[in-house]
């Protein structure tokens, strides 16, 4: 009897039909994870490396709260690493997880739920075991009080469920969203326990309660902070963390700017630096005893990650620019062939996509699986996209810039702007705008470009502001031009919504810097993520590239695809470099 009632409330639970989901120890965007169920570690790690030592680093600017969540304060460099998501990427594939506080993880074939399982060994740095409760408050605090990027990424999750002791569930929004199980596996999980009775939306200098591999020991505002490994760490040997975070201490050292801070390392006051300046990269380590006499090294090394876009953004929430005519006539005064000649030993290549050094860039003309999307959107968007590849205006680098000069005024004169007496002049007012920098190190690139719009009759002003007034013044939008980076990853996502869909432009301390609000460009996100393979992901990815790039939003800088490093030769490295690039925390200290 006990079997039939069993049997009968089985029937009544599943309605005929009804998918039987399984858990799996991964997932992956598209097909399968290529880690399968009982893999032992990734294979960019050295698995035996030794546990020890401290490694010193730099950040540039201050810091002065210890809460990365929101949007308030500037946290400092490593401010996540008291803290675990439910799974873990691997640095070796375009876009797949694995389980970490979570143990598995069951998802139905259209992607609508995911219910994770939470690993019994799971615990805070106070000994209490991670629970269901503190993963839905986790998602709560994180959209009501975090910083505005959680709202926009987690905006298609409909709501999250306790289902038991170690069990919860987040139901999505209808539509055809594959990354959503993926992108809550990245939630960052937070102590229902300790946020209880503090104000999450507050700067802090408490020291927050986590569960990863390190906790702040030491720290002084502004200057430095020290992170020790957690002895007793309770993921130290699953699969995802294997010959990871091999450093008994990681310290970071605060310095004023790139300058000051290259002749600290020079003179051994921190250990590993990632050289992000093509001029000091070719000269500035000449004279570096250490590299001399085998005490350091120096070493390029080769990534396949997509470089995104690097550029000077405009802010088209100001009239001035609102007239894409106009931003393409700056576009042409901007001489990258001379700058990458005359300033970076010709180490850089032009970007011309928003995912460059990837598949997903767009070249050539839009493929038939391209003009599947774009089709339906002509006349929304620029009649370039489906006439002519873009391509940025070039030079022979030189410095004559006459050529560019002539095409750029001719469309400033088509939008309506005249010179008068030297000055670009429309409706009675001159064209006149800032470039806002945060490192006196893009002096010398942006201060030739200045020159040249100078040429046209515009006033570009160059101003440096510390980190401080430069943080606040881009989650306010209060600039004209800024640089900026848009990183991307080779799975592009619910994150380009924050990036440019219309919904963020006006979201304090967002990533929409530069203000877009075009359906066209929304449609062409959500086709994005709906994206039901990967040959889809990656034509509808181009499709919105083309769009985005003949709007001229931004003007595109340079991009490398390696990575610059140089150290004092007291690491250890694994012998495998995975394509998103190095991974520090593989490393270790030498015995």
């Amino acid at each position: 009897m006990r079997a039939l009632l069993t049997a009968l409330c089985l029937l009544i639970a599943l309605p005929a039909g009804a998918e039987t989901v399984h858990p799996v120890h991964g997932l992956a965007m598209h097909g399968a994870p290529k880690y399968g169920p009982g893999f032992r570690h990734f294979d960019y790690v050295n698995p035996d490396a030794p546990k020890g030592g401290e490694i010193r680093l730099a950040e540039i600017g201050g810091w002065d709260s210890l809460n990365p969540f929101i949007v308030k304060g500037d946290p400092p460099a490593g401010a996540d690493l008291p803290f675990e998501t439910l799974m873990a990427s691997s640095a070796d594939e375009a876009f797949s997880q694995y389980g970490l506080i979570a143990e598995s993880v069951e998802v139905p074939a259209d992607r609508s739920w995911v219910v994770f399982n939470l690993r019994p060994k799971a615990r805070w740095h106070d000994g209490k075991p991670i629970t269901p409760e503190d993963v839905a408050f986790s998602f709560e605090i994180l959209k009501a009080k975090g910083h505005p990027r959680y709202r926009f990424y987690y905006a298609a999750v409909d709501k999250v469920e306790v289902l038991g002791p170690r069990r919860v569930r987040f139901s999505f929004k209808p539509g055809d969203n594959r990354e959503l199980p993926l992108i809550v596996g990245q939630l960052p999980i937070l102590p229902k326990h300790y946020w209880q009775g503090r104000d999450f939306a507050a700067t802090t200098l408490e020291p927050p309660l986590g569960s990863g591999p390190y906790k702040v020991a030491t720290f002084e505002t502004q200057r430095t902070i020290t992170y020790e490994r957690v002895k007793d760490y309770w993921g130290a040997e699953l699969p995802v963390r294997r010959g990871e975070h091999n450093f008994d201490r990681i310290r970071y050292d605060s310095y004023r700017d790139t300058t000051v801070a290259l002749e600290a390392f020079k003179g051994g006051e921190y250990d590993w630096r990632a050289e992000n300046e093509a001029k000091k990269w070719a000269t500035a380590y000449e004279d570096w005893g250490a590299l001399k006499d085998g005490r350091g090294r120096k070493q390029g090394f080769a990534n396949q990650r997509p470089a995104g876009m690097q550029g000077y953004a405009f802010n088209l929430r100001r009239p001035l620019f609102a007239d894409v005519r106009v931003r393409r006539a700056l576009g042409l005064a901007f001489d990258f062939e001379w700058t990458n000649k005359t300033l970076f030993y010709g180490q850089y290549k032009r970007t011309g996509s928003y995912f460059a050094n990837s598949e997903l860039a767009a070249t050539g003309l839009p493929s038939a699986a391209e003009l599947t999307v774009l089709e339906p959107l002509r006349g929304q968007i620029p009649p370039e996209v489906f006439t002519t590849e873009f391509r940025p205006p070039a030079t022979e680098g030189d410095g004559n810039i006459r050529p560019n000069l002539r095409a750029a005024m001719k469309l400033l004169e088509e939008a309506g702007w005249d010179v008068v007496d030297g000055k670009l002049m429309k409706d009675g007012k001159p064209f006149a705008f800032e470039i806002l920098l945060v490192q006196p190190a893009w002096e010398r690139i942006t201060l030739p470009f200045a020159r040249n719009l100078a040429r046209l009759g515009i006033e570009a002003s160059v101003r440096t502001v510390d980190t401080a007034q430069y943080k606040n013044r881009l989650d306010h939008f209060d600039f004209d031009m800024v640089v900026h980076v848009w990183g991307q990853s080779q799975s592009p996502g619910n994150e380009q919504l924050g990036y440019w869909g219309a919904e963020s432009a006006d979201a304090a301390g967002g990533q929409n810097l530069a203000g877009i609000k075009n359906p066209a460009v929304d449609a062409l996100i959500e086709q994005v993520i709906a994206a039901p393979d990967r040959e889809a992901l990656v034509a509808r990815t181009r499709a919105l590239d083309r769009v985005l790039l003949w709007n001229d939003y931004v003007i595109p800088q340079w991009h490398l695809g390696l990575d610059r490093l140089v150290w004092w030769d007291k690491f250890g490295m694994p012998e495998v470099t995975p394509a998103n690039g190095v991974q520090l925390m593989t490393w270790w200290v030498k015995k």
